[in-house]
């Protein structure tokens, strides 16, 4: 089986899911292709939509937040949007690279291959199978106008919110986020710490700054590091940030006990590690580190699926949340020192964790590319 994974640049999520659906069909022994669908354009168009997207959420996120309730306003499943029409302008493209490299399958973790697959398809062109993969715990804005053959959901709880917006209910399947295997293997904590060179006996604090960045985040380490106490590490993860890098290494230079770390393949064993971890809520960390079984504070969202993303965590208690920094490292320290709140927490993470999804998806495409293969 040939499976094309079709994404886009706009945050780290959605390649991080597409990457996970990739690693289960590469194991399974079949051939997957992942791609920025708008590198079939060009390079230039590809950095200039994923810059647009990164450069107007992380820099000035009210408006994107009020973009973002202006396009579920907009929204509906009885008309196209012009984000429809645009993505329709990659039809042919896409349409010519299909032509000459066979695919039994796609499947896209983002809304914007989503749409210019429906363009395709209502313009008579042939598709093999077609799988949508939601990377936030909401039916985000558009997906109703999308018109794919399955649609891989975070959670059976949000099955009424994409049945509401006319997504046919028998082509829903909650298997979940799709995460790397890494986060979803049993891991020792004490053996992690070891690994990492970290003191077992010490708690250790997780920042995560994300590939959409954290907000203030160099306020919020500095408070966070003079509340420690007996020991305590932090780590932070800078991801590709490389300025922020420098800049908390500066500020962190002469405190031994505070980890800055750029991009890094061992993400998985830093969860594995630490006692608590903040993060703002982007759909692929938050199920990363649910399927890890961690404490999650979450941080500030970005306005839009981040907010629902808080919502739905936080209501269901598999995460705790504030607005203001103090209130979110006072969490975190809670976490750590009351047995009985963390072990709440992470009962109700173990009930709703989806760890298979990636290899769910895997065999949903065998299963059905072997029926259209009878058929044809």
């Amino acid at each position: 089986m040939k499976v094309l994974i079709l994404s886009s640049a706009t945050g780290g999520g959605h390649n991080a899911a597409g990457a996970a659906v990739q690693e289960a069909l590469l194991d399974a022994g079949h051939e997957a292709v992942m791609m920025d669908m708008f590198l079939l354009a060009s390079a230039r168009t590809a950095r200039f939509v994923g810059q647009c997207y990164v450069r107007v959420a992380r820099g000035i996120p009210r408006v994107f937040g009020m973009l973002y309730r202006f396009a579920g306003f907009i929204s509906s499943s009885h008309r196209k949007s012009p984000i429809y029409y645009v993505n329709g302008l990659m039809a042919k493209k896409l349409n010519a690279y299909l032509a000459e490299n066979h695919y039994d399958a796609i499947v896209m973790p983002h809304l914007f291959p989503a749409e210019t697959i429906t363009y395709m398809k209502r313009h008579g062109m042939t598709l093999p199978l077609t799988v949508a993969v939601a990377t936030d715990y909401t039916c985000i804005p558009f997906f109703e106008e999308t018109e794919c053959d399955y649609y891989i959901i975070p959670h059976e709880e949000l099955s009424e919110e994409y049945i509401r917006k006319k997504i046919p209910a028998g082509k829903l399947l909650p298997y979940g986020i799709p995460v790397k295997k890494a986060f979803c293997e049993k891991a020792e904590q004490t053996l992690a710490k070891e690994s990492l060179r970290l003191p077992p006996d010490k708690p250790m604090y997780l920042i995560m700054s994300g590939s959409m960045g954290f907000g203030k985040i160099h306020i919020f380490a500095y408070e966070l590091v003079r509340s420690l106490k007996n020991g305590e590490h932090v780590v932070i993860i800078c991801g590709n940030n490389k300025k922020l890098k420098r800049h908390l290494k500066r500020l962190f230079f002469h405190t031994p006990n505070v980890h800055i770390m750029g991009y890094t393949t061992n993400v998985a064993d830093y969860m594995a590690a630490c006692d608590v971890i903040y993060t703002k809520p982007g759909g692929l960390t938050t199920t990363e580190a649910l399927n890890r079984n961690i404490p999650i504070v979450h941080t500030a969202p970005i306005p839009g699926c981040e907010t629902k993303n808080r919502e739905f965590f936080v209501s269901r208690g598999m995460s705790i949340a504030a607005e203001h920094i103090h209130t979110q490292i006072k969490q975190g320290k809670l976490l750590v020192e009351d047995a009985g709140i963390r072990n709440g927490m992470l009962s109700v993470q173990k009930k709703n964790a989806l760890p298979d999804s990636a290899g769910k998806i895997c065999r949903l495409l065998e299963t059905q590319t072997a029926k259209e293969n009878e058929s044809a």
